[in-house]
């Protein structure tokens, strides 16, 4: 769980209660809403419909994120990998081949670090830092 239950209107259909609902317990908000109106069809409809008005009018709206700066050297990576691939803006192949390109990178980084860790200079760099 997440915190407070909000109802979320920006990403909601109606309301923003099967929104709210889905961010509150780290779900798709497609699969509330599909769980929801299965409830609906299989005879619960009128319970639906009444915790539904319910939840609109007890729950408050989500309230607006303020947007933080973020220093450069926290800046996200490249890649966004995201909950609903579909969504993301690239392929799957070209995420794979941009996550690879940074596995690569961040191989290259770990060899030259193993490479100094075991090298005469970082003896020398050790004992100059104990005197």
């Amino acid at each position: 769980m997440r915190g407070t239950l909000y109802r979320d209107p920006d990403n909601g259909r109606i309301a923003g209660v099967c929104a709210g609902l889905a961010n509150h317990f780290g779900m798709e908000t497609w699969l509330v809403r599909i769980l929801t109106v299965s409830a609906f069809l299989l005879g619960f409809g009128f319970f639906v419909v009444v915790a539904y008005i319910a939840a609109v009018l007890i729950l408050d709206k989500k309230p607006a994120q303020e947007h933080e700066t973020v220093e450069p050297a926290q800046a996200a990576p490249a890649h966004q990998v995201k909950q609903k691939p579909w969504q993301s803006g690239k392929s799957a192949s070209q995420l794979i081949r941009d996550l690879n390109g940074e596995f690569t990178q961040m191989e290259d980084k770990i060899t030259q670090m193993e490479a100094y860790v075991t090298s005469s200079a970082f003896n020398v760099d050790q004992a100059f830092k104990k005197l």
